[in-house]
C-alpha cells in the first residue's frame, strides 16, 4: 500500500474510534500539493477534495478531469468577489462565505449558470488577525439574508478553524462554541438542509469529532508536510 493510502486508511480508523458510528467526511485538502498526490487520494476511496486557491486549483483539475467523475471539490480559502465567478463555476461547495456582499456575488453568479450554489459560512472563532471568517452575530445575520435574498444558494452549515495549541485540549472550547452556533441555527430555523459542521484539521480532527463536526479538513496527515515555496 503506497503512503498516501495508508494515511487515509489510518486516519479513517481513527475517525471510526471517536465518531460513535456517526458519518464523518473525510475532505482530503489538496492544497500545494500535486494533482498526482491528489488522485492517488481519490484512488485511495476519497470522494471530496479541498483547494483555497482558484489560481492553483484549476489547472490541477484540468490535469485530473478524467478522475474527478464523483468527487466533491469544496472551496476552503478566504474567497475574494472577483474570484466568486470562478470559484462558482468550478466548485460544489465554497466553504468561506464570510459576509453579505460575497453572498450578493456568489448568488448572481449562481444565477447567471443557472447553478444552486452550495455554501457553508465560515465562523471566526479566533482572535487571530490572520483568521477570516464572521462572528457568531454575524453568521445568523448571513443565514438570515441567503434564505431570504438569495434563490441560488443553499447554505448546507458552519465551518471553522480554530487557533493552534500545543496542547490540543486547549481548542475544545472553540469547537464547543462553533457547535452551538450551529445547532442555535439549525434548530430554531429547522433547516434540514443546514446539516454540515465542518471543523477539525490534521492536528485536531479528533477532538473536533468529539464536539459535532461531521466533516473534517485533513491535508498534512495525508500528504505529508507542506511546502510553500513551490
Amino acid at each position: 500500500m503506497d503512503t498516501i493510502a495508508k494515511n487515509i486508511n489510518d486516519i479513517q480508523k481513527r475517525i471510526e474510534k471517536v465518531s460513535n458510528g456517526k458519518k464523518i467526511t473525510l475532505l482530503a485538502v489538496t492544497k500545494t500539493f500535486s494533482a498526482e498526490c491528489a488522485k492517488q487520494a481519490i484512488d485511495a476511496g476519497i470522494l471530496d477534495i479541498a483547494e483555497s486557491k482558484i489560481q492553483e486549483a484549476l489547472p490541477k483539475f484540468e490535469v485530473l478531469s478524467n478522475s474527478l467523475n464523483g468527487i466533491s471539490k469544496h472551496f476552503i480559502g478566504h474567497l475574494q468577489s472577483n474570484k466568486a465567478k470562478k470559484a462558482v463555476l468550478n466548485f460544489d461547495l465554497i466553504q468561506s462565505l464570510d459576509s453579505v456582499d460575497l453572498a450578493k456575488d456568489i448568488n448572481r453568479h449562481a444565477k447567471d449558470i443557472g447553478k444552486v450554489q452550495k455554501c457553508l459560512i465560515e465562523l471566526k472563532v479566533s482572535t487571530e488577525e490572520t483568521k477570516y471568517g464572521a462572528s457568531k452575530e454575524k453568521v445568523s445575520e448571513i443565514y438570515d439574508y441567503c434564505i431570504s435574498n438569495c434563490p441560488n444558494i443553499s447554505i448546507c452549515g458552519i465551518m471553522t478553524i480554530a487557533p493552534y495549541f500545543d496542547d490540543k485540549e486547549l481548542v475544545r472550547p472553540y469547537f464547543k462554541l462553533a457547535y452551538n452556533v450551529f445547532e442555535n441555527i439549525r434548530k430554531i430555523r429547522n433547516d434540514s438542509n443546514f446539516n454540515v459542521l465542518s471543523m477539525g484539521m490534521s492536528d485536531d480532527f479528533e477532538i473536533a469529532i468529539q464536539e459535532g463536526s461531521n466533516m473534517v479538513r485533513v491535508g498534512t496527515a495525508i500528504f505529508g508536510e507542506r511546502n510553500y515555496d513551490k
